[in-house]
């Protein structure tokens, strides 16, 4: 049986869904973001950062693993934890079983911060985004979600 030959881009409706989708989705980050920082001093890349550190083992994680797991280039985290470093939030040590590989180690100080920033962030995540959606709206979200997750592969990701 011969399929109908799929289209090579999408139509006038599924773009305006598109763009309405990430239009809208770099407002409401930039707003939840703007507030984490007014809030606790912390930018949105300090806090994947600390989140990422503070459910590892031992607090700790290759630099390699962590930039792996926040989904970040090496060079990209690189800089940005030699300015937490001098903040006192992590601090970069030789790793135990590669000579040229470093572990990123949170520190008291970037524990605090975390932990003094997790309920003003949960907050500003209700406030700008859970409350303008009805739980039915959230639900379909979660599965287009997932469903886009699904497609992508990133469920397979170990």
């Amino acid at each position: 049986m011969d399929h109908p030959r799929r289209r090579q881009v999408p139509t006038h409706d599924e773009l305006a869904a598109w763009r309405l989708h990430i239009e809208t989705f770099e407002i409401v980050r930039a707003r939840i973001e703007a507030r984490l920082h007014d809030d606790s001093g912390l930018s949105g890349g300090d806090y994947r950062v600390l989140l990422a550190l503070s459910e590892a083992d031992g607090r700790a994680m290759r630099s390699s693993e962590l930039a792996a797991h926040i989904e970040w280039e090496r060079s990209r985290l690189s800089g940005h934890l030699g300015r937490m470093e001098r903040r006192g939030l992590v601090r970069r040590e030789p790793c135990a079983e590669d000579a040229r590989g470093s572990r990123v180690v949170l520190t008291e100080e970037g524990a605090r911060a975390f932990h003094t920033s997790t309920l003003p962030h949960l907050r500003a995540i209700k406030d700008v985004f859970v409350d303008a959606l009805t739980p039915e709206q959230l639900a379909h979200l979660r599965d287009a979600a997932a469903a886009t997750r699904r497609h992508l592969h990133l469920d397979e990701r170990s």
